[in-house]
């Protein structure tokens, strides 16, 4: 990780879960870190989290990936004010309960593909501006699911509806983003991470229950991943990493 002493890294849906600890651990790692997320207060609390010389290497900052003028805003902020962008760790994503045949469900499946995959490619195509301006190395990870991998459509009563198409369109991005940053003569990387089952707030309180019947990992795993493949040299690009808890019966 030393090719990425103080520079900056930008971790959407920061202020829980795998966000958080990601955001943690780049800070821990050395970097600085800039958390987004609409209650940008949970994101400044972190920081009691680490230790009081790294505090102020965390950044809370209020966005709305839904909203493409907000993210357009933010990270021409985060630009002007830290003189680059150089990680970006696409980490928010939500999943809402409706089957896709359900009548009157427009607004949830609308809500999982703005944040999944619109507020995903739009915030790539805001970093990519920093990037390309500044010509330095620099690295884009999606956090994707193995749902994106196989279909998952039920899973003790969750329905995935449109979790599942959302997350294998990022797998597609993630290939159409390499190709498209090879064009671009920068040296960009670009790698997915698709977690299994992650003991996170992704799930509904009455869903919970999920994560006393099944194998699964905890955020900071998570976060340990994007450290590995960010910590590959140059001429080491990790596309796709899959990670799985020991004993996973899917």
């Amino acid at each position: 990780m030393e090719q990425w002493k103080n520079r900056v890294a930008v971790v959407t849906g920061a202020s829980g879960g795998i966000g958080a600890a990601i955001a943690k651990t780049l800070v821990n790692a050395g970097m600085i870190a800039v958390g987004l997320a609409r209650r940008a207060e949970k994101v400044e609390a972190l920081k009691k989290d680490l230790p009081a010389h790294l505090q102020g290497n965390l950044h809370a900052v209020k966005c709305d990936i839904t909203k493409e003028d907000d993210i357009i805003s933010v990270f021409d902020g985060i630009d002007s004010k830290f003189k680059g962008i150089d990680v970006l760790v696409n980490n928010a994503g939500i999943i809402r309960q409706t089957d896709l045949i359900d009548k009157d469900n427009s607004v949830p499946i609308r809500e999982v593909m703005d944040v999944n995959v619109f507020g995903l490619v739009f915030c790539t195509r805001e970093a990519y501006k920093s990037m390309e301006k500044h010509g330095r190395n620099s690295h884009v990870v999606h956090i994707n699911s193995t749902a994106g991998q196989q279909i998952f459509c039920y899973q003790d009563d969750i329905s995935y509806n449109m979790y599942t198409p959302s997350k294998f369109a990022v797998t597609a991005i993630t290939e159409i983003h390499r190709q498209e940053f090879i064009r671009s003569k920068r040296h960009i990387k670009v790698s997915s991470v698709s977690p299994g089952l992650v003991k996170t707030e992704i799930f509904m309180p009455e869903h919970r229950d999920v994560f006393s019947k099944y194998p699964v990992l905890e955020p900071e795993d998570i976060a340990q991943s994007v450290l590995y493949v960010l910590g590959t040299p140059p001429h080491v690009q990790v596309h796709e990493l899959i990670v799985k808890p020991f004993g996973e019966p899917y």
